[in-house]
């Protein structure tokens, strides 16, 4: 199908060249002599685009750009002007027109701007395309190296790269063999945690950063008397989802350190963020903190003492500062907070824990309709962004730029979309957790779970005296055999946490300052 300009100018008659050029390449032209009938054409017709002339006596191009847009705003509009006058430019762009050309205009120049404004999409995806089978050879050989945890993280950041750029991309030719990609890197990384990960806790000389140590290494360099310094734990915050908010957050503040740290097993907010604040691995804070440490099979919440794990460890750090600590849970809370920042602007240090992602992960899971709305990755990392969009938690970054001060974001896990079911039996007092499990007399195939049989080793807490732990790999999620095709239809295909995947496992953490 022909495409179809509008193209509206008071001078219509002179560009007869330009509009027979451009009917020789195979579009079609309408022409008007002013503001108001292109006005009354872009009612009547829907064009794939619309040349403006700015100066048309009557109706201005930039008042009939208005009306046109209010009609249709997804119309490309490309101005047209005599004028460079800066003011016209801004009034213009801040309208979005979708190009902007100086008179005298010659044919290429307009043939240039309507391939650039119609076809952008399209090469941009070709482009995208064409790179990633580039790429695709390489990062399969990279995983065939004996990668190291750094190593690990830098291809994790890739595949990410990939998949977001796939995924703006019109073409999801490619989207299948990524994902493929994506799966072999989860079965060589799986692998890779369970050789060496107990090796890591135990002082190996290339341990990565993880979420145990890196508030000593990386978050208290950072905190000092008259400094403000503001710390971001967004609970099951993914690698890409950062990856997403990235753009809104740097309209205040300019990164100064972009990177990715491992979170510890079992990846779930009762071990990982524990830790984090304690600067201790779990059975640590069990055993020096017996009254702060919930067992799995102790009711009520598991994570209720953080603010008291941290103020232990900024002591132990030698921090002598003025700081708060503060926990989101729902938009309420969230508001309270921003709207009573002024209290907290004098500190030293802040630290914020927001709990959003983690709940919509769970919402995904028993609520319908928040299944469909994030039925995909794409969709889960969109559902995230227009959250933060309209949330309190952006409100408080803007207040946070305002003071200046440095910001640290990061995350305890991340979660894994699962597919793929696994049998499990236990005992009564099993915890419920699809993506690891904890107890007495598991029964499972060795094949289908990585097991820490003694929990002393991966340093966390002992629930009986022939305890284990057992994780689920990739896309694996647990399912006990009785009920078994009710859990997999309800749980398959959600987003859950506490076992070995890129995904849970590499997380952000992102140093920022106010700019």
């Amino acid at each position: 199908m022909s495409t179809k300009i509008l193209w509206a100018d008071d001078e219509i008659d002179l560009l007869k060249p330009h509009i027979l050029f451009l009917e020789s390449k195979g579009y079609t032209v309408e022409t008007v002599n002013n503001g108001g009938d292109a006005i009354e054409k872009n009612k009547e017709t829907s064009f794939d685009v619309i040349f403006l002339d700015e100066n048309m006596p009557g109706i201005s191009g930039l008042d009939a750009l208005t009306q046109i847009k209010e009609r249709r705003p997804s119309v490309p509009v490309i101005m047209i002007t005599k004028s460079e006058e800066e003011h016209i430019m801004e009034e213009a762009i801040g309208a979005k027109i979708a190009d902007y050309l100086i008179k005298p205009v010659n044919p290429n120049q307009i043939l240039l701007s309507l391939k650039k404004t119609l076809e952008h999409s399209k090469l941009v995806s070709q482009k995208t395309n064409s790179s990633y089978q580039q790429e695709f050879r390489n990062l399969g050989m990279r995983m065939g190296d004996r990668l190291d945890a750094e190593e690990w993280a830098e291809l994790y950041a890739k595949l990410v790269y990939w998949e977001l750029e796939l995924a703006n991309s019109r073409d999801n030719s490619m989207n299948e063999i990524l994902l493929m990609q994506k799966k072999e890197a989860n079965q060589q990384f799986g692998k890779f945690i369970e050789d060496n990960y107990t090796d890591w806790l135990n002082g190996a000389d290339d341990s990565p950063e993880m979420i145990h140590t890196v508030f000593k290494h990386r978050v208290a360099p950072h905190i000092n008397k008259g400094e403000k310094t503001f710390l971001l734990v967004i609970d099951n915050l993914r690698y890409d989802q950062w990856k997403v908010l990235q753009p809104l957050i740097t309209e205040q503040f300019s990164i100064q350190s972009d990177s990715i740290i491992y979170s510890i097993l079992p990846t779930a907010t009762q071990y990982a963020r524990n830790a984090f604040f304690a600067g201790l691995m779990p059975g640590e804070i069990e055993r020096k903190f017996p009254k702060l440490w919930v067992s799995e099979d102790a009711e009520g919440g598991k994570n209720n003492h953080e603010n008291e794990l941290l103020e232990a460890q900024l002591k132990r750090l030698g921090k002598d500062i003025r700081w708060s600590y503060h926990k989101i849970t729902n938009y309420d809370a969230g508001k309270k907070l921003a709207d009573q920042f002024n209290k907290i602007v004098d500190n030293d240090f802040t630290a914020i824990v927001y709990n959003f992602v983690d709940m919509l992960s769970h919402a995904r899971t028993d609520m319908e309709v928040i299944r469909e709305l994030a039925d995909d990755e794409a969709a889960y990392r969109s559902i995230t962004m227009s959250w933060f969009e309209h949330s309190p938690l952006r409100d408080i970054l803007k207040k946070i730029a305002e003071t200046n001060g440095r910001l640290i974001i990061t995350s305890d896990h991340g979660t894994v979309r699962v597919k793929n079911p696994v049998k499990i039996v236990g005992e009564r007092s099993t915890n419920t957790n699809l993506r690891y499990k904890v107890g007495r007399n598991l029964s499972y195939k060795d094949k289908d779970a990585f097991s820490i049989k003694n929990p002393g080793d991966a340093f966390l807490p002992k629930t009986s005296v022939s305890g284990e732990y057992v994780f689920a790999r990739e896309e694996d999620f647990f399912v006990y055999p009785n009920n078994y095709n009710h859990f997999v239809k309800f749980y398959g295909n959600t987003f859950q946490h506490g076992g070995i995947s890129l995904e849970e496992i590499l997380i952000p953490f992102v140093i920022l300052q106010a700019k």
